[in-house]
């Protein structure tokens, strides 16, 4: 048998990964990625030059069968995702899943992912906290929402630019004005920035200034007062 590993990359500054990842991924047969353009930036960085493929929400079905087979007959195989922990609101978990059903070992690199840096620098408790990934763009929207407002923990919840208006606006329907945000964009980058108010400020500020980068939303628990 082969051998998966799941490999974090950097969330923005490329300086955010760990010796052992770096040594992995010069050691596999194959690296699969998400998007090579994105991917080839990393690699190339750091000299890996090693044969990839691509693996992404859109052929992880189709691809399935085929990278099982090569795990199979004693190929090493390294999953990468254009940022962050595989699985984690990226491809990952059906090759996971597969790879147990077929007694393939796994190992699973600890490194970056957005949403612990945001939460520990929200403020807000995070001894435990509930983690959402994206909202439902439609079906089914509502409903979490509805479930979420009475959650007493910590949420975090991910975004886009183009959609962090309409979730603002969504969020203040349903959990009220007044509860406590904190929301971090563009995590390691250069223009790293974090805004902490409640939700109706914070949708206030974003109407105001035209979101870029991507999403961390930190909510505070529903009080039990």
């Amino acid at each position: 048998m082969g051998k998966l590993y799941l490999v974090p990359t950097p969330i923005g500054n490329l300086e955010d990964i760990t010796f052992r990842a770096i040594k992995i991924l010069k050691s596999v047969d194959l690296i699969l990625v998400e998007d090579t353009r994105r991917s080839s930036k990393l690699l190339n960085h750091y000299g890996i030059n090693k044969p990839t493929k691509k693996y992404h929400s859109f052929n992880e079905h189709k691809k399935l069968t085929s990278f099982i087979s090569a795990l199979k007959k004693e190929t090493s195989i390294a999953l990468i995702t254009d940022a962050g922990t595989p699985s984690i609101s990226d491809p990952g978990f059906l090759l996971v899943r597969e790879s147990i059903k077929n007694e393939i070992e796994i190992e699973c690199l600890p490194g970056a992912t957005a949403l612990i840096p945001a939460l520990v620098q929200s403020g807000f408790p995070s001894e435990r906290f509930v983690f959402e990934g994206f909202l439902p763009v439609k079906k089914g929207r509502k409903k979490r929402l509805e479930e979420l407002k009475e959650e007493w923990r910590t949420i975090i919840i991910y975004e886009s630019p183009h959609r962090i208006v309409k979730t603002l606006n969504d969020i203040v329907m349903f959990f009220g004005k007044d509860r406590m945000i904190s929301i971090s964009r563009e995590m390691t980058k250069i223009y790293e920035e974090t805004y902490r108010g409640s939700i109706k400020n914070a949708l206030n500020h974003f109407q105001r200034e035209l979101p870029k980068g991507e999403f961390v939303l930190c909510i505070s628990g529903k009080s039990s007062k």
